[in-house]
């Protein structure tokens, strides 16, 4: 890829906090804070599921990349958001915004794919709990990861390369928070119908897919505890899907109303403030919902701090 197109366009201007220079200081305080919880939480996660043998099942495995991945997430956005605040130049290169919208799109797909993954993961453990370790053994475990990766990065380079190979004229402005695809898709002064095709066929193999297995894993799943007659096994079946659940309800909900629809001619509060949600608070909110309710991973944390 070019460092410019034929419009001889060499950066684009981000206009995320235009309208808000006098609370530039609580913005960065805010996002800072956000990053570095964001940043830790997922680590302790990983360090944990590491270290302790207990966490060291498929499901803290799926969960460990998740916390992988959305450090990554905000690591591709967040930093260069504060330096943005903290000077009155909103600009990136013309290669560095197609390099933050390739990887950032790339984790996109990779979480969709990875939540479906590990709502397989939760089917085989409640509905056939006696073939699990058979079926999502260590070597299926990682043949999955790698095919969530390799799709991920794979569906954002086609998104990626066809998105900078639109030309440009004139108007450089972003009206979003970081380089993304819709935002810049109407910056662009040619047909943008392939690339919209792109969005929603593509969008069928990595979101819509993806989103339909965790529904019909759900399906049996629920099918299934409700079978079960004790209310404490039925508690015991559901509280270990909660937490998924409530990750998939926010990320999907947000991704679907960012990306596959018809891209909206004027920006509005909501489509710049919803792209936030995924990038941005669910990365946070992971470890949290992951955590909160779940007895083993206190357990870990209660025995890694007896270590240190």
């Amino acid at each position: 890829m070019e460092a410019q197109n034929q419009s001889g366009l060499t950066e684009f201007i981000i206009l995320g906090f235009r309208n808000l220079q006098k609370e530039h200081f609580f913005l960065f305080s805010g996002f800072l804070i956000t990053y570095g919880f964001t940043v830790v939480w997922n680590t302790l996660i990983i360090i944990l599921a590491m270290v302790d043998q207990k966490l060291r099942t498929p499901m803290y495995f799926f969960l460990g990349n998740l916390s992988f991945l959305d450090i990554c997430y905000t690591t591709t956005t967040i930093p260069q958001m504060l330096a943005h605040l903290l000077s009155w130049k909103s600009s990136i290169s013309y290669m560095g915004c197609a390099l933050q919208l390739y990887f950032f799109f790339s984790f996109v797909g990779i979480e969709c794919l990875l939540l479906a993954v590990m709502a397989f993961d939760r089917y085989v453990a409640i509905c056939k709990p006696l073939r699990y370790s058979l079926i999502v053994s260590r070597n299926t475990c990682l043949q999955l990861v790698i095919v969530c990766w390799a799709g991920g990065f794979l569906n954002s380079a086609v998104h990626t390369v066809f998105a900078f190979r639109l030309p440009f004229c004139g108007d450089n402005h972003i009206d979003a928070f970081y380089c993304d695809i819709p935002p810049l898709l109407k910056l662009s002064c040619g047909d943008i119908t392939l690339n919209q095709m792109l969005l929603l066929f593509i969008g069928l193999f990595i979101a819509w897919t993806p989103m339909f297995c965790i529904i019909l894993s759900y399906v049996y799943i629920v099918s299934t505890v409700l079978k079960i007659r004790s209310s404490q096994g039925r508690q015991k079946a559901f509280s270990t899907c909660s937490s998924h659940l409530t990750v998939v309800l926010l990320y999907y909900g947000s991704c679907i109303f960012t990306y596959l629809r018809p891209i909206p001619t004027e920006s509005s509060v909501n489509t710049k403030l919803i792209p936030l949600m995924y990038s941005i608070l669910t990365p946070l909110l992971n470890p949290i919902i992951y955590t909160l309710r779940n007895k083993d991973v206190k357990k870990a944390w209660q025995g890694l701090l007896g270590i240190i």
